[in-house]
């Protein structure tokens, strides 16, 4: 992207529960089209990215961020942290759910940002590391964890409709925020 628009990221409400399943659904399907089968894709949209399914994050306590940019505020990716739901996690871990941004504004600051957002809030809330799942050939995130300073502590099996996928467990300890 050449021209970067005006953005900003804000701290999601449940009142963001349809806009957030939108983004979540053309993140993903954007992400695995041609990768993970269509029916599958569709169907794990309809679930894990339905609007009730933000609701019941931010009700449970999960935090989301919202990068918009203009003009209108246009949702163009989120970052979300909950409770670890992954077996590798410890006292002391949240999990970054998801963090998704539109193509068209990936290589741009607004991950980055996204990123800063989740770590700055994790650490002022005395978590010691953030643990995340990533499909195991996504290259391009995988790049951008290791930028991050996340390093692979295991792996697990993902369902995407029915179909199984292996993902990596990565880690980051939060102390290591000082020196990004």
């Amino acid at each position: 992207m050449t021209n970067m628009p005006i953005w900003r990221i804000r701290v999601a409400t449940p009142e963001d529960a349809e806009t957030l399943s939108l983004i979540g659904s053309a993140t993903f399907l954007e992400a695995f089209a041609g990768v993970v089968h269509g029916q599958g894709l569709l169907a794990h949209c309809r679930t894990s990215h339905s609007p009730e399914t933000y609701r019941r994050y931010l009700e449970s306590g999960a935090r989301i961020w919202l990068a918009e940019v203009e003009p209108g505020h246009a949702p163009v990716g989120y970052a979300l942290t909950c409770t670890p739901e992954l077996d590798q996690a410890k006292d002391g871990d949240v999990e970054l759910k998801r963090i998704y941004v539109l193509a068209k504004f990936q290589g741009t600051v607004i991950a980055s940002a996204l990123m800063r957002n989740v770590l700055e809030a994790a650490q002022a809330d005395g978590h010691k590391r953030l643990l995340l799942g990533v499909k195991n050939d996504n290259q391009r995130a995988l790049s951008f964890y290791a930028k991050n300073n996340f390093e692979t502590i295991g792996s697990r099996s993902f369902d995407v409709g029915g179909v199984i996928y292996d993902d990596f467990v990565l880690a980051r300890p939060l102390a290591a925020l000082a020196t990004t």
